[in-house]
């Protein structure tokens, strides 16, 4: 049955999107839920850290993970029932208000849930049915998930980009690169690439702080080029950083002008890297041809 559902969307690629569009949305629903908590979750780990080392009484906190309690109103902590969560539609049928209070509810939930649909179908329509497939929807979810927490709380979670790593370096050596597939790459490709995009940003980041006596980004962007590294190999880091790069200052010129933001305040850099990260992934190697073509190095 699996065999003959392959085959019926190996030939209908349009419906393979479109599968992968309903499961992204559900999985846009969990990233909500991930963007939200995490951070609370690792607060807390942090204070109880705190307060161990200090040898004083931890804060008492009933149970708070991914999946406890279950997901409830914000200002009335109503709960939240099945019908009032299914993805986007739910949003549009309440009309951005909660069943309960009416308190508003924030348009970034549906953006997220709709968004993670949309890449997801967008990975499926480009590699098709085939292994790069759930590699670069993996990817994906993990670019969206940290980009939302580190425009929260500048902050890229180790629980998130240290397993992405550590996944790209195992699908090299398990899976394996195959002619035509983009993605795992090589294991030699692929452990150079982590290395190297970490080892980059570390040594940008401690010649920055030598020089200007301030810290430019933080480590959790060393990890996240790493975890790319690890996924798309050593020869695509220099798109990635580019891209980061030329994403970073055309949004922070266009928030300066268009919403008054102060120049001197600090900008997370890593939804640019994840930009930069999931554009490389789908096009990294046309983009490099087209660059070497226009400058009459074409391969």
């Amino acid at each position: 049955m699996f065999h003959d559902l392959v085959i019926v969307y190996a030939d209908h690629p349009a419906l393979f999107a479109g599968s992968v569009f309903v499961i992204g949305l559900v999985i846009g629903s969990f990233l909500n839920v991930v963007i939200y908590r995490l951070p609370v979750m690792l607060d807390r780990e942090w204070r109880a850290e705190a307060a161990l080392l200090l040898q004083q009484p931890a804060e008492a906190h009933s149970p708070f993970n991914l999946l406890t309690p279950r997901s409830t109103c914000l200002s009335c902590h109503a709960l939240i029932k099945a019908w009032q969560n299914v993805p986007v539609i739910s949003w549009l049928l309440l009309r951005a208000r909660c069943h309960s209070c009416g308190a508003k509810i924030s348009s970034r939930y549906p953006l997220v849930e709709l968004g993670t649909g949309v890449l997801s179908a967008w990975v499926a329509w480009h590699f098709g049915v085939g292994v790069a497939t759930p590699c670069a929807l993996g990817v994906t979810w993990c670019l969206i998930a940290l980009t939302g927490i580190d425009i929260d709380h500048q902050l890229l979670p180790d629980g998130i980009t240290v397993p992405l790593m550590w996944a790209g370096l195992l699908a090299s050596i398990v899976i394996g690169p195959a002619a035509g597939r983009p993605l795992p790459v090589s294991p030699a490709d692929a452990l150079v690439g982590a290395a190297a995009g970490y080892l980059s940003l570390w040594a940008v980041f401690h010649a920055f702080r030598l020089v200007t006596g301030k810290e430019g980004m933080g480590y959790g962007d060393f990890k996240l080029y790493a975890a790319l590294g690890a996924w798309l190999g050593w020869k695509i880091l220099p798109l990635v950083i580019l891209l980061a790069a030329a994403s970073g200052a055309l949004i922070g010129i266009a928030l300066i002008l268009l919403r008054g933001r102060d120049r001197s305040a600090p900008m997370p850099f890593g939804p640019y890297l994840a930009i930069a990260g999931w554009i490389s992934m789908l096009y990294g190697e046309p983009l490099i041809d087209s660059y070497l073509h226009i400058a009459g190095m074409g391969r």
